[in-house]
Parts: structure tokens; sequence; C-alpha cells
């Protein structure tokens, strides 16, 4: 990928850094768990982000 990156690119990489993580503590307590930890988790080796 090159140095320089267009300012869409950017976006959409620093939402998919950003939805990577995982969520809150408090967020799991409060709904007794129903909600998983990590939903969405996604390696950088194993699948590639669609559009970037």
């Amino acid at each position: 990928m090159a140095r320089n990156k267009h300012v869409a690119r950017k976006l959409r990489l620093g939402a998919a850094l950003n939805s990577n993580q995982g969520i809150p503590v408090w967020v799991v307590l409060k709904s007794l768990r129903k909600v998983p930890y990590r939903p969405k988790l996604r390696n950088w080796r194993r699948t590639k982000l669609k559009n970037v």
C-alpha cells in the first residue's frame, strides 16, 4: 500500500481500526452477557478489507 493515501482511504482504514476493538466490559455486564465480547473480530492476516 502506498505511503501517501487518499483521504477517503484513510477514513475507511481508521473506521476499520476502531471497529476491530473490543466493546467495553461494562456493556457486557449491563446486557447480562447477551452481547458477545467481540462481535466483529477481524484479523489482518485472515480477512482482508473490501473497498479499501
